[in-house]
């Protein structure tokens, strides 16, 4: 029996897990919604495939949101995936953070991303079918020093989802939540920035500093493949059910085991002092 033929919504294309997943969806003989800020950085994914439409996206402008959307929606008759990978890094410590730079992050990693699932909703809704796909991240199960305010994003990007997920179930409608570890998408490169210099805080640099020059430094020797992320979230999804939550290379696989056991471990150690606050029965 032949793979039902689906058409994904995928944003961030120009780069890292955007291009290959939507190279990869193509492949797959599905078709594919191709965006990115500038059309033209993804002009040799959509050659040669009538499959595919490629359409400009600033996920941070709402009405470029609903119009690309809607693009989309008249072009094909609807969306069934909808891919939310559009994101960006930024190395700081969280004092050393500015508030630009803090709102830039949120605005593209969870408000753009919440806009692009409000627009492509209502289509889904009527049809009682569809999936919606957000990238997280390792980080946003685990925080660790330099990133504070990029995992406070997918922090908020994964109870979003574990919400949303509740909502839409009864429509018809599934989640999927992406967590990499450390990818070869220049993540850590030219698509993250850092604090300048002159804000740097000399306490912070055996932790924040020495984080971010790690990040840097492992730049284009990371162990995970994108190319093989974009396969496994493609099989991820062909069956009838899917996980709700996919980690993403064998890093994120054991620091996240790592990081839950010892959440699980400090709650059973402290469950007399977590009871204690309720309200008790008066002694008899």
């Amino acid at each position: 029996m032949a793979r039902e033929q689906k058409i994904w919504f995928v944003t961030g294309c120009s780069t890292g897990f955007g291009r290959a997943l939507a190279r990869q969806v193509l492949a797959s003989g599905h078709k594919a919604v191709v965006t990115a800020r500038y059309t033209a950085q993804v002009k040799d994914i959509v050659e040669g495939h009538d499959n595919a439409l490629a359409l400009p996206l600033d996920v941070t402008d709402p009405e470029q949101v609903r119009t690309a959307v809607a693009a989309a929606e008249e072009h094909f008759g609807g969306i069934d995936v909808l891919v939310n990978n559009a994101g960006i890094g930024y190395f700081a410590a969280v004092e050393e953070s500015t508030d630009e730079e803090i709102r830039r992050i949120f605005d593209i990693n969870f408000f753009g991303l919440s806009d692009v699932i409000r627009a492509v909703l209502p289509g889904m809704r009527a049809r009682r079918t569809g999936t919606i796909v957000n990238f997280s991240s390792i980080g946003g199960l685990r925080a660790f020093p330099a990133v504070g305010y990029y995992a406070a994003t997918k922090f908020a990007v994964e109870g979003l989802t574990d919400t949303l997920r509740q909502e839409v179930a009864p429509l018809g409608i599934t989640t999927l939540l992406v967590e990499p570890g450390p990818f070869r998408t220049d993540w850590a490169g030219r698509s993250a920035n850092e604090t300048l210099p002159e804000r740097e805080i000399a306490d912070y640099a055996e932790t924040v500093g020495a984080q971010r020059a790690a990040f840097r430094a492992d730049t284009g020797n990371e162990p995970g493949d994108p190319a093989a992320a974009a396969r496994a979230i493609i099989t991820a999804l062909a069956g009838d059910t899917h996980p709700q939550r996919l980690l993403m290379g064998a890093p994120a696989y054991s620091m996240a085991i790592e990081q839950l056991e010892s959440m699980l471990a400090e709650i059973r150690a402290n469950e007399a002092l977590t009871k204690s606050a309720d309200f008790h029965a008066p002694a008899a």
